[in-house]
């Protein structure tokens, strides 16, 4: 069975987004069959420039249904039309899922298909598309949310993470694993996992100091005492703490508890691992010493977010 979906384009959308065709394009070619019939559609047809200046040859919307009807984000706001919105609205109506990359949000919960649901879009953004749509529950650090029929997800490449899901719903788990692997990208990050990334966070500033962070997020299931690190940095313990704090803001301990945390949310959002399995593999000595750290990091257990996890999926 092949699969219709409708990309919804607008004047100067995010060229980015077109990624995600690419997906379903990958996934009909390792699947040896037409699986999936992409679209690129826009409320006039022709061509319709994005952002960056390229232009992308569309359909003008029509009466066709479609399996899937996704909707593209902008790097700046959307200015909508009634004819969109109205098109968005009816084509919903008649297809099976409903989806928005990053800030195409908007444009779902202008057609009301938010109300009441939880959703997110690009981190910078979401606090604006909670003010504008209070019925929507919009949770602003999340790669993407599934709620029943709808998915949104946040910017950028966060669209690939989205698709990969929706291959994964469709064809299975090993189908979407190939696909990742064929675009050389991680595989599939977990709708729950965080917009951020705790390296990313850090920002050190010189080569030595990455260099141990990196030893680190590698070796999680060791001790990884200041003195391990200081020799991966190929610093004295103490100009390597002395230098740590000072390019990243935190302590060794404290950065290395936000890299554990991080890796053991993956992990349960993955599913198929205990509590103790995760924590023994992230490296915290025990269950209750990582529900500490998570509640200092997230307000809430590890039982909660495994909950969570098991719900959305």
């Amino acid at each position: 069975m092949t699969r219709k979906i409708a990309l919804l384009l607008f004047p100067r959308f995010q060229v980015l987004d077109l990624v995600a065709t690419t997906v379903f394009e990958v996934a009909n070619e390792l699947k040896g069959e037409a699986c999936y019939e992409v679209a690129l559609l826009s409320e006039h047809g022709g061509a319709v420039s994005s952002s960056s200046g390229v232009p992308v040859l569309t359909q003008a919307f029509g009466g066709h249904s479609f399996d899937t009807v996704l909707v593209a984000g902008a790097m700046e706001q959307i200015v909508s039309t009634p004819g969109f919105v109205g098109f968005l609205r009816a084509a919903s109506a008649l297809s099976r899922r409903t989806a928005s990359i990053c800030t195409g949000a908007f444009l779902l919960a202008e057609a009301g298909l938010l109300d009441g649901r939880r959703a997110t879009t690009h981190w910078c953004q979401a606090r604006d598309l909670q003010r504008m749509y209070p019925k929507v529950k919009v949770e602003e650090d999340r790669i993407y949310i599934h709620d029943g029929r709808v998915w949104t997800s946040a910017g950028m490449t966060a669209c690939i993470d989205l698709c990969l899901a929706m291959v994964e719903a469709d064809h299975g788990a090993e189908l979407a694993k190939a696909v990742a692997r064929k675009m050389v990208v991680y595989h599939r990050r977990s709708g729950g996992q965080s917009q951020f990334s705790a390296l990313l966070e850090l920002e050190p500033k010189s080569d030595r100091i990455q260099v141990a962070l990196t030893y680190a997020k590698s070796n999680l299931r060791k001790p990884l005492s200041v003195d391990e690190l200081a020799d991966a940095a190929h610093l004295s313990r103490r100009q390597f703490s002395r230098t740590f704090r000072m390019e990243t803001g935190q302590s060794p301990a404290r950065a290395v508890e936000g890299l554990r945390v991080e890796a053991a949310r993956a992990l349960i959002e993955a599913g198929g691992h205990a509590i103790d399995v995760v924590a023994r593999e992230t490296g915290f000595a025990d269950p209750e010493r990582m529900r500490r750290a998570f509640l200092r990091a997230y307000g809430q257990p590890p039982q909660a977010i495994k909950r969570a996890a098991r719900g959305q999926a």
